[in-house]
């Protein structure tokens, strides 16, 4: 399968240990995070923009396992935050608060306070309307905030809807003429600095065409910008390359490797002789083929012609398929003989929805009820897009490095999802008077 995910004596294993370990340890359905890969992707990605004046962020939206964080914050990098939840997480798990970007359109002022105290490198404001609400935070609470203005620069990724941001009818960025005039007016603004300017069309660009153009209409208003006296210093030039899902695992890990350094070679080329840091924001790249999704076979029927295999893990504990039909490589835990031969079937989950379904048709060697499955490049976009939904319990994630494993993150138990909820008092035990007809609905402001 891959250098980190091998099959040995036809059994599949993450870096040394067995993947039917694993399962015994945490039962399944429960995610798995190669230590060996994450690290492997990072250094990767770092050697192909050697020289560069660069600060590499990973992108916690991709996968916010604190182990995981913080595998990468002890390489070097820094953090690509959304939310005042993910620049906490960054925080905790050690990534230094200088080298993290606060990104996001729709920041409340509470959050930007929160990272003005923690004294991060730069918000990456996407409206003027949230300039002025950081100006007046900031004002208030007597420090500057560095700013980037995210630019829409109107360039199509060529990806899923979904994903693509650099569009003008994206709701992502400032138009980049809108930018350019709000500069050369507003220099000075209170409590602001302008340090740079920011770009980010999409996830999962395989080609870097769409990234050229982009990067070069954003070094194009940074030059005029410079040329004005606005004393710019920055590009963030974001992160959205990805992975090829449908590829064999080792194969997706060489096409990555040979993407990067197509696209350091593209940076290096746009940005030689610029007077400029620069901030790169990768995630997917970095956890993408570092994670599997594992699973057992509940149970084998046949409708008529089709054949259906029922797995213990659901929509949502993996949402991608069933919300963007994206496909994940499916392989049995157990190596099947060469020549074995293949069946297509649906592979679905146990939740009461017809989108409950991870692939239709694909070819699968015979599977009996027991069997472990694995879903592949599940490192991104799986786990943190999971939720409870039929009061299923999420699923544990184990990291594993080299021989050795640790559960970085227990299985949800019932007591806790339960426990979440609360009660109001004329449902509480002794509460009879709330409790008489017509109660309920004066309660509710109703009567």
């Amino acid at each position: 399968m891959s250098q980190f995910f091998p099959y040995r004596d036809g059994r599949l294993q993450v870096s040394g240990v067995a993947i039917e370990r694993l399962a015994e340890a945490v039962d399944t359905p429960f995610y798995c995070y190669s230590a060996d890969a994450l690290e492997e992707s990072y250094q990767t990605f770092a050697a192909a923009l050697s020289g560069l004046p660069a600060t590499i962020c990973y992108a916690l939206k991709a996968n916010s396992n604190q182990a995981v964080i913080k595998t990468f914050a002890d390489l070097g990098a820094g953090a690509d935050v959304v939310s005042e939840g993910e620049l906490r997480r960054a925080l905790a798990a050690g990534v230094p608060a200088e080298r993290i970007v606060f990104a996001g359109v729709g920041k409340k002022g509470s959050e930007l306070a929160t990272a003005l105290d923690a004294g991060i490198l730069q918000f990456n404001v996407e409206s003027l309307s949230e300039l002025k609400l950081l100006s007046q935070v900031a004002q208030q609470r007597g420090t500057t905030a560095p700013v980037a203005l995210r630019i829409n620069p109107d360039v199509d990724a060529g990806t899923l809807d979904q994903i693509t941001t650099g569009r003008a009818d994206s709701k992502f960025g400032i138009d980049a003429r809108e930018a350019r005039d709000f500069l050369l007016r507003n220099r000075s603004l209170p409590g602001i600095r302008f340090d740079g300017l920011a770009v980010h069309i999409g996830s999962q660009l395989t080609d870097v065409a769409p990234y050229r153009t982009a990067f070069q209409r954003l070094i194009d208003l940074y030059l005029e910008l410079r040329g004005a006296g606005v004393p710019l210093r920055r590009l963030d030039l974001g992160g959205g390359i990805g992975i090829s899902y449908k590829h064999h695992l080792q194969q997706q890990i060489d096409e990555a490797a040979a993407r990067v350094r197509d696209y350091a070679q593209m940076v290096r080329g746009l940005v030689a002789g610029l007077d400029a840091e620069l901030v790169f924001e990768p995630g997917r790249l970095l956890v993408g083929n570092a994670g599997l999704l594992v699973t057992r076979v509940l149970y084998v029927k046949d409708n008529s012609e089709r054949r259906f295999v029922i797995v213990d893990a659901a929509m949502n504990d993996l949402i991608r398929p069933s919300l963007y039909d994206a496909w994940h490589e499916i392989l049995p835990v157990r190596s099947p003989a060469p020549d074995t031969p293949l069946r297509p079937v649906d592979v679905v989950g146990p939740v009461c929805e017809s989108t409950d379904t991870f692939a239709k048709q694909r070819p699968l060697p015979p599977l009996a009820e027991g069997d472990l499955l694995v879903f592949s490049s599940a490192g991104a976009y799986s786990f943190v897009m999971a939720s409870t939904y039929n009061s299923r319990p999420l699923p544990p994630e184990v990291l594993v490095r080299g021989e050795r494993f640790a559960v970085v993150r227990a299985r949800m138990d019932y007591d806790t999802m339960i426990g979440q909820d609360r009660l109001p008092d004329w449902l509480e035990d002794g509460a009879s008077a709330d409790r008489q007809p017509g109660a309920r609905v004066r309660a509710r402001g109703v009567a």
